[in-house]
């Protein structure tokens, strides 16, 4: 049976304060609930339709924390989703631990992306095209916002990610560092790139002063058309694109 208090910490999940403070996170919806049940991340509290434990109920054999079924509109009630028929999950955060780079990876780092539905749109483009591992400078949305969790489509369980200081993780590595700009190298024209970072700012101000320092070389995405710029998501998709294209060749 769903308590009050239930009810009231999952509704508390909702801000960044009691998330912060808990170390949890809520995942709604059919497919991003199955993504994180076959994910390494743990459930702590799994809430679950009638239906969604006919369907899954090979998955659920496995799941051994706190389990309640509830109806469709408590689960409407409790997230985000104007529509859920199926699974909330209550997860833990994961600690903020840095990674060391292979010699073989492309990693994308964000500076001061605030956006969350570009946040959770990089880190979906960012599976999508096998890059697993990213980093966020301090003032970038936070990972486990509702918003980012719901853009990434299940996306965010497959990816290694940490906050850190961008200056000080850039010079540690010593990697070619790849910077979107406006005045930049013709990506369509570039050689042939070795593994390193592509480094993507801010929505409205792109890549800090601070940072373009650290830039090895200037990419640009060739415009055809009269729009002043592109979407920060949609310029990292067509960038990873065609990283990915010439690194294969």
């Amino acid at each position: 049976m769903l308590s009050k208090n239930t009810v009231k910490f999952i509704k508390s999940l909702h801000q960044k304060k009691y998330r912060t403070e808990n170390g949890q996170f809520f995942v709604e919806g059919e497919k991003s609930v199955l993504e994180v049940l076959h994910s390494d991340f743990l459930i702590e509290l799994l809430l679950i339709t009638e239906s969604f434990g006919k369907t899954h109920s090979e998955v659920l054999k496995s799941y051994s924390g706190q389990l309640i079924q509830v109806t469709q509109n408590q689960l409407e009630q409790l997230g985000q989703y104007q529509s859920n028929d199926s699974a909330l999950a209550v997860v833990n955060m994961k600690a903020n631990t840095a990674f060391e780079p292979k010699t073989s990876d492309l990693i994308i780092a964000l500076d001061d992306v605030r956006d969350p539905g570009n946040l959770g749109t990089i880190i979906r483009v960012a599976d999508w095209y096998g890059i697993n591992k990213l980093v966020f400078s301090s003032q970038t949305a936070e990972f486990y916002n509702p918003k980012v969790i719901q853009a990434t489509m299940g996306s965010f369980t497959r990816i290694q990610f940490f906050y850190g200081n961008l200056e000080e993780v850039l010079d540690r590595w010593n990697l070619p560092v790849y910077g979107a700009f406006l005045n930049g190298s013709n990506i369509h024209q570039m050689a042939k790139p070795e593994p390193g970072i592509l480094l993507m700012g801010n929505e409205a101000n792109g890549i800090s002063a601070e940072l373009e320092k650290k830039v090895t070389q200037k990419v640009t995405i060739p415009g055809f058309g009269q729009a002043e710029s592109l979407n920060v998501a949609i310029a990292t998709a067509i960038l990873c694109d065609n990283f990915k294209r010439l690194m294969s060749t």
